[in-house]
């Protein structure tokens, strides 16, 4: 996975760019028209030109031409292919196929939160379709087992080919981090979810879901460590390669003397690997300290809000694009933990702030308590909360960006940190030009109570963007301590080598001194250029590339998985095995695609 380019002035990224060599090792060629990689086999188009997407269709749909070795062999199976010769290529039987669409369908259901039972449905329903619309081929259904059982069979198959690809790639990662999230599940019981990002040789990055720990059965820190050694072991991988760890802030994970995060540092720790870096917080940015920011409550009271419009006040116009928000986030069904969770992102506040008039209305039409409109403090906290939960929610989504490196993620952090600076001033002079929400509040309060001169006391707010500053110190210290590793790997060429660790200074100034290297660093992406550093001439340059390359650099893979949990909480609530939640969260998470040549064969021998 090449990382995206460093410089918004670079008008092309190298990256997306197709390749020559990939038409012998990919089977694919430059179409004539348009962008990506036309498939020599099945004639597909291939929408992205980055190397991981062409490899994993060549991998996922024609592994079958792997036997084709020597470069004369693949000269001539290209010559072939290009003049349509399809003689070579593995055809399916009519059961092989059945069995390959039964594992796609099975796939799509899992990818979208459907129950097991509803495999039937679906075939119910092609059934209905042919029937009406080509009859005559009504009989190529009845190959396709859908019932519960097979779906469910298949589904743990598909999540067995993803499992061991992933660990075949793992086996060659010169460094990985872990990202360790306990506040995704909203569902019947909790659980940990393990991902993993790993590096390879030529900086290839590699995100997925290692495992899944169910925290009812491991409980304890010390339960919860032997079950993540477990999945590392499994995998091939040692702690002796892992370099970060990102967390959520909650005592289980981040307590002094008794979290996990502890546990694992003392575990890691041996002359031949490096300190484990350790940043919480990152994932979940929104929950990070929207309990602190939160002051009175106002989250507890607005849920309330919302459930008796989504029971009582489901007709009303003016809470439609509130309804329509809520559904796409978490279905028609309210789970409590998932509503306050949605409703802490800054975007849904917001809309909830732009209706605070009609929402008075309707409370007073029900018969409801409207008590918080009268309520000159917390309405200004509403404000408050409303402005700090949208600056949360921007420097969260900045976050979600990926394949940036963790230095991008890092300078981030310290430009919101100055904004959170560029806050407390202003709320120390009462200037609330950056609080726009607070603003308004101010000044209708303004117009209400004429006589008070005192509206709010700003040391109340000031002390809550202390605090938020405070965590965000707190929680991402450790990447302060590497700061020049992060420096080093983003600017290479421009790093002062006598700010340079001791060990590095000598292969700094060489490195600065090729023009070749300089040359190619302008044109492309880190993540290309690293690659192709040479690991015998500058070791410790590369190993610093290594470490820092597989920490992680967005909350993308978690917040994939907390979307897929939300819009299916209700199916997911329903009692299912490890095993299979497991095999559900791979496969709503990975990048990879299942290989199914290798599912046909492994159904047709059992």
């Amino acid at each position: 996975m090449w990382m995206t380019p460093k410089r918004i002035r670079m008008e092309v990224d190298e990256a997306l760019v197709f390749r020559p060599e990939w038409t012998q090792r990919y089977l694919v060629v430059e179409p004539a028209e348009g962008d990506g990689a036309l498939c020599l086999v099945c004639r597909r188009l291939v929408a992205s030109t980055r190397e991981r997407d062409v490899r994993r269709h060549y991998e996922a749909e024609h592994e079958f031409y792997e036997r084709f070795v020597g470069d004369e062999e693949r000269a001539a199976l290209v010559e072939r292919l290009r003049q349509g010769d399809m003689s070579l290529a593995a055809v399916l039987t009519p059961e092989e196929r059945a069995t390959r669409a039964g594992l796609g369908l099975c796939r799509f259901l899992a990818l979208k939160g459907r129950g097991w039972g509803e495999g039937d449905f679906v075939h119910q329903c092609m059934e209905v379709l042919l029937r009406e619309v080509l009859p005559d081929h009504v009989g190529v259904l009845e190959g396709i087992d859908l019932s519960p059982e097979i779906t469910r069979q298949r589904i743990l198959s598909i999540d067995s080919n993803l499992r061991s690809q992933l660990f075949n790639r793992a086996r060659d990662f010169k460094a990985y981090s872990l990202a360790l999230d306990d506040q995704a599940f909203v569902a019947y019981e909790n659980y940990l979810l393990v991902f993993i990002r790993g590096v390879g040789r030529d900086l290839e990055v590699q995100e997925d879901l290692l495992t899944i720990v169910n925290l009812t059965h491991h409980f304890s820190v010390g339960a919860l460590m032997s079950a993540i050694l477990e999945a590392l072991q499994t995998a091939g991988l040692s702690l002796q390669r892992m370099v970060g760890l990102t967390t959520t802030h909650t005592l289980r994970m981040i307590g002094e003397n008794s979290g996990l995060v502890s546990y694992m540092r003392e575990k890691a720790v041996s002359p031949n690997c490096w300190n484990v870096i350790h940043y919480s917080g990152f994932l979940h940015l929104e929950l990070l300290s929207s309990y602190d920011v939160d002051i009175n409550q106002i989250i507890n009271t607005i849920s309330e809000w919302v459930v008796m419009i989504k029971t009582r006040g489901v007709r009303r116009p003016e809470f439609q694009p509130l309804l329509t928000e809520s559904e796409s986030e978490h279905g028609e069904r309210v789970n409590g933990r998932c509503l306050n969770n949605w409703l802490r992102r800054g975007k849904t506040l917001k809309l909830i702030f732009s209706l605070r008039k009609e929402i008075e209305a309707f409370l007073v039409s029900v018969g409801a308590t409207t008590v918080h409109f009268s309520d000159k403090q917390w309405l200004c906290d509403f404000g408050f909360l409303v402005d700090i939960m949208d600056y949360l929610r921007e420097i969260s989504e900045e976050l979600q960006i990926s394949k940036v490196f963790a230095a991008a993620a890092f300078e981030r952090i310290c430009t919101f940190e100055g904004k959170l600076s560029s806050l407390q001033r202003h709320m120390e002079e009462v200037n609330l030009a950056d609080f726009p929400a607070f603003s308004i509040i101010v000044d209708e309060l303004k117009q209400q109570f004429k006589e008070d001169q005192k509206i709010f006391d700003p040391d109340r707010y000031q002390m809550v963007i202390s605090r938020l500053q405070k965590d965000f110190e707190r929680h991402f210290k450790d990447l302060r301590f590497i700061k020049k590793d992060l420096e080093l790997f983003a600017n290479p060429f421009s790093f002062k080598p006598e700010y340079a660790p001791i060990s590095v200074r000598v292969e700094l100034t060489k490195l600065q001194a090729n023009t070749d290297l300089w040359n190619e660093y302008r044109v492309k992406d880190l993540g290309q250029f690293y690659a192709g550093l040479s690991g015998e001439a500058y070791p410790i340059i590369k190993g610093v590339a290594y470490k820092v390359a597989s920490l992680f650099d967005s909350n993308q893979i978690c917040d994939k998985a907390f979307s897929y949990l939300t819009r299916n909480q209700h199916t997911l609530s329903q009692p299912l095995t490890d095993e299979h939640l497991q095999a559900l969260f791979r496969v709503a998470t990975t990048e990879m695609d299942p290989r199914w040549d290798d599912l046909v064969r492994e159904r047709n021998d059992s």
